[in-house]
C-alpha cells in the first residue's frame, strides 16, 4: 500500500526514543520530511546525523514541551524550514505513574497540555495543508484500570476525548485527528526494560497478561501512527486505534 506520505511535512514530539523514534524513522522512510524534538540536545543531534546519513531530510531540536513558547517557536521554525506542516504527532509522555500531586501536575502539563499546545501552534499551518492530520499517542491505560490508573491513565483517557473532539471540530477544514493507544511496548532504555531488570516479578506479571506472550515493539506502533497520519487513511478521523496484541479485554464501542 502506498501511504502517499512522500513530500508531506511532519512534526513529532519525543522523537529520539521508543515509539517517537520509530515514528520518525517510519515517516521518513515513507518519504515525509520530518522535524522532531526531544529534551536532550545530544540525543537530538545524534539522531539527526543518523537520519541525514541515511538520506532523509530530517531536522531536530531540544525542546521542553512543558514550555508553551518553546513549542510554538519550534513549530513555526520547523514550518519555515520544511515549507509547511501537514502532520503532527503528539507523542511525549512524562510517564508519571505515582499518585503524588507533583505527578498529577507533571502529567497534566506534559501528557495533556503539550498535546494541546502542539495542536494550537500547528493549526495555522495545518489549515493551509491539503492533507492535515493530527495523531495523539494515548495508551491502553486510558481504556481500563491497571497499575497506571492514577495521573498517567487519567490523562491518557483525556487525550482520546480531546482528539475525538478535534476530529469533529476540524472535519469541515479537512483536518483529521486520531489517537493510537499502545499496549506494553518494549525497547532498549524503555520503562519495560528497566522493569525487567529492577522488578522482574512485575515484568513477568505484565508479560503474562498478554495472550500473544510478548510485548509490542515501537515499530509496530509506529506503523499504526504512520497509517493514520497518512492520506491512505483519508476517511478515518475520530478513532482510537488500539495496538496491544489483545492485552485489553474491553469492547471499544
Amino acid at each position: 500500500m502506498d501511504l502517499r506520505l512522500k513530500g508531506l511535512r511532519a512534526l513529532v514530539t519525543g522523537g529520539t526514543k521508543g515509539i517517537g523514534r520509530a515514528t520518525v524513522n517510519t515517516l521518513a522512510a515513507e518519504g515525509a520530511a520530518v522535524s522532531f524534538c526531544a529534551r536532550t540536545k545530544t540525543d537530538v543531534d545524534t539522531f539527526v546525523e543518523e537520519l541525514r546519513g541515511d538520506g532523509y531530510p530530517a531536522t531536530g531540536r531540544a525542546v521542553d514541551v512543558g514550555d508553551a513558547a518553546a513549542i510554538r517557536q519550534w513549530v513555526d521554525d520547523s514550518a519555515a524550514e520544511l515549507g509547511g506542516v501537514d502532520i503532527v504527532v503528539a507523542n511525549v509522555s512524562a510517564l508519571a505513574i505515582g499518585e503524588s500531586e507533583e505527578n498529577w501536575n507533571t502529567s497534566f502539563q506534559v501528557d495533556m497540555m503539550h498535546s494541546v499546545r502542539l495542536v494550537n501552534a500547528a493549526m495555522p499551518h495545518l489549515e493551509r495543508s491539503s492533507a492535515g492530520s493530527i495523531v495523539t499517542i494515548s495508551s491502553v491505560s486510558g481504556r481500563e484500570i491497571d497499575f497506571a490508573a492514577g495521573p498517567y491513565g487519567t490523562f491518557k483517557a483525556a487525550l482520546v476525548h480531546y482528539t475525538q473532539g478535534l476530529a469533529y471540530q476540524l472535519a469541515d477544514k479537512g483536518i483529521r485527528a486520531n489517537s493510537v493507544s499502545p499496549g506494553n511496548t518494549y525497547f532498549p532504555g524503555g520503562i519495560w526494560e528497566n522493569t525487567e531488570q529492577n522488578d522482574p516479578e512485575l515484568y513477568q506479571h505484565a508479560l503474562s497478561l498478554n495472550p500473544t506472550g510478548r510485548m509490542g515493539t515501537p515499530e509496530e506502533v509506529a506503523n499504526a501512527v504512520a497509517f493514520l497520519a497518512s492520506p491512505a487513511a483519508s476517511f478515518i478521523t475520530g478513532t482510537n486505534l488500539v495496538v496491544d496484541g489483545a492485552l485489553t479485554r474491553g469492547v471499544q464501542l
